[in-house]
């Protein structure tokens, strides 16, 4: 008899606390965390220090398949690490000009194709905290909780800011805005798999929440499921 791990998904757009929130979720929980946002991040960044355009859907195909990524879990409060290659990248994927590459080759089928079967086979026992923008609807369509996570563009904004702050030179609060603005609008037009909440998500405005809060709400709807035994 085959047992199916248990998945849960939280979606939602940059900056709306989801990677924060489900990593911790994953160590409260004792499961694996998949941080698919990363990935794409991961592969913008590759092509560009491979020197392969944003735009050239077969070679970044090619390079996906291939991504040379390990994910170090979290453990005593310490961040989840990212290794590409061999190097440490976990602080510089997260600049918002990775985010918005990211965001371009997301666009593509043949790349979202190509990662969709390497992010399901992180589902394994005891469990799975899947962290993106359709893992909901595309990626773990039949996940026993689906989360969509929001907050308002100042908000996210502010929050990138804090967490940019010291580690990128020349961030600004201003331009970071912009920026978001700009992913969302592509990333909720663009024609395959737009961010949008799955039909039987919970949808949760984090806008005057803590993440305490957040992960009270969402640790509530697991009891009521019975998801975590």
């Amino acid at each position: 008899m085959n047992i199916i791990a248990p998945v849960i998904t939280i979606d939602g757009p940059s900056g709306s606390g989801k990677g924060t929130v489900a990593g911790i979720l994953a160590e409260r929980l004792g499961w694996k965390l998949l941080d698919s946002g990363a990935l794409y991040r991961l592969l913008a960044f590759a092509a560009h220090n491979h020197g392969v355009d944003l735009t050239n859907e077969e070679l970044l195909k090619k390079l996906a398949a291939h991504l040379d990524v390990q994910f170090i879990p979290a453990t005593n409060g310490q961040l989840q690490r990212i290794i590409l290659e061999g190097d440490e990248v976990s602080d510089v994927i997260r600049t918002e000009s990775v985010g918005s590459g990211a965001s371009q080759v997301a666009a593509l089928p043949a790349v979202r194709e190509a990662l969709l079967q390497r992010q399901r086979d992180f589902l394994e026992m005891p469990g799975l905290v899947a962290d993106g923008r359709d893992m909901g609807t595309v990626v773990f369509p039949n996940a026993p909780l689906k989360i969509f996570l929001t907050a308002s563009a100042e908000e996210r904004a502010r929050r990138r800011y804090l967490q940019l702050k010291g580690k990128v030179e020349g961030v600004s609060l201003s331009s970071l805005l912009d920026e978001i603005r700009a992913r969302d609008e592509r990333d909720t037009q663009r024609t395959v798999a737009p961010l949008k909440p799955a039909a039987d998500a919970i949808q949760l405005d984090s806008t005057e929440l803590s993440i305490d809060q957040v992960l009270q709400r969402i640790m509530s709807e697991i009891a009521i499921r019975d998801i975590a035994g």
